[in-house]
């Protein structure tokens, strides 16, 4: 994602971008951004505008403070917040009655006192001294990877965030396992001359706050707009009917991936008009168990144990039918009398006359024609071969011929004096003409 306002490149022509030190001009650039559909519509008369705002920091870190100055705030504008110690910066996403609104979605009481405050907007020197911070975090994070793997700690730091005044740098961690880093913490302190806090997020959040692109092909998303990490089982891999191969249901984080829950009420609802898959259907031929389903089409695909290679499509209708007679007592005759032929649609293949759609057409350089190596053409029936095999000895004969006659011409023309009479000139052979 990108806009206009990173276009602007530096000397050595590499994009610059915004690097949270303003707001972009499409808002484009930020993660988890918030569109305030409320900004058009005004108050009613007497009622004063909430006194919470909610204001985003580095990598998507959202946090609620309270206006006590009653500062005029809009989307976007760079502030000065509360922190502990000194003071942090940040810009406003949210003001106005959705602040209330995603406070009551996250738990936080607005009424609670200990709500931190807005200071002032961002003056230029706060800007500036933020700048500096932030340019400082790249090259420490090298830094601080070196020192814990110097120090043999499993643990991988995946981001640092400096506080707006620069007092203090936040290190994110993730491990697997407990760390006592309290040698790290020194090691950190007089390298970086800072103070220093660590703080271990998990591999979900750590994916969130660094961004990437999915197997789909767009960003993720926890670092767009999912808020929320709900747990994720094999289970929903399983109703949905996926291959369980770890490789392809794992995201970034090495999790199972969030988007397996999204579709998963609407097939466990199409699940409720089915069979068990564990169900067996007695027939007079043999026992049958399901191999496939089809939840959408209402389908269900049987063979036979002793025949596993043939499969028969049944309906949920005639597999309840079937059921409810094995309930009986009683074996239909075989899972044939109840199995449906399925019509495969024929696929329109358009392919291209040019060949335009290979990707490799321009790989290899097109080979030049030699009509001496033309080679003869084998798709002909060997007996019209053998006609054009006599008809080639014919047509070498003739003109052999013709040679000689021409020459026998040219012979006479010298010793005859009478050459130009036409008694004494030998006809050559017409090719075209009909043998007698």
């Amino acid at each position: 994602m990108a806009c206009t306002n990173c276009a602007t490149g530096t000397k050595d022509g590499t994009p610059k971008g915004c690097k949270n030190n303003g707001t972009c001009g499409i808002d484009s650039c930020n993660k988890l951004t918030v569109f305030d559909w409320l900004a058009n519509m005004s108050l009613p008369n007497g009622e004063a505008p909430f006194d919470c705002v909610e204001v985003r920091f580095k990598n998507g870190r959202k946090e609620f403070y309270r206006n006590t100055e009653k500062l005029t705030l809009s989307i976007g504008d760079i502030v000065a917040t509360e922190a502990s110690p000194g003071h942090d910066i940040g810009i406003v996403t949210l003001t106005g009655e959705l602040v209330k609104i995603q406070m009551k979605k996250k738990g936080v009481n607005h009424s609670n006192k200990e709500i931190t405050k807005i200071y002032r907007k961002a003056s230029q020197k706060d800007i500036d001294i933020w700048s500096e911070a932030r340019d400082k975090e790249e090259p420490m994070k090298v830094k601080a990877r070196e020192i814990a793997i110097a120090l043999n700690l499993q643990m991988k730091i995946s981001d640092i965030e400096f506080q707006g005044d620069g007092s203090k740098a936040i290190f994110y961690y993730t491990s697997e396992e407990r760390v006592d880093f309290r040698q790290l913490i020194k090691e950190f302190a007089q390298v970086f001359k800072t103070r220093i806090e660590m703080k271990q997020v998990g591999f979900r959040q750590e994916a969130s706050r660094l961004g990437g692109i999915g197997s789909c092909g767009r960003e993720l998303c926890c670092s767009t707009w999912l808020t929320d990490f709900r747990s994720v089982n094999t289970s929903a891999a399983r109703y949905q009917q996926l291959s369980l191969n770890p490789q392809k249901l794992a995201g970034q984080c090495g999790k199972l991936k969030c988007c397996l829950n999204y579709e998963l009420d609407t097939y466990l609802d199409a699940l409720k008009d089915f069979p068990e898959f564990e169900t067996k259907l007695y027939t007079e031929k043999g026992d049958a168990i399901c191999q496939k389903q089809d939840i959408f089409k209402g389908l269900m695909w049987f063979a036979y144990t002793d025949n596993f290679a043939n499969w028969h499509v049944l309906k949920i209708d005639q597999v309840r039918e079937i059921m409810a007679q094995n309930k009986e007592k009683k074996r239909v005759s075989s899972l044939e009398d109840f199995a449906i032929e399925v019509i495969r649609e024929e696929v329109k293949d358009f392919n291209n006359a040019m060949g335009q759609e290979s990707l490799t057409r321009f790989d290899q350089p097109k080979k030049k024609k030699n009509n001496k190596n033309r080679k003869p053409n084998n798709d002909k029936t060997p007996s019209q071969q053998n006609a054009n095999k006599i008809q080639n000895t014919d047509n070498k004969n003739i003109e052999k011929q013709n040679k000689e006659v021409v020459q026998q011409n040219n012979n006479q023309k010298r010793s005859n004096k009478n050459y130009r009479n036409p008694k004494n000139k030998i006809t050559p052979v017409n090719k075209n003409e009909p043998k007698k």
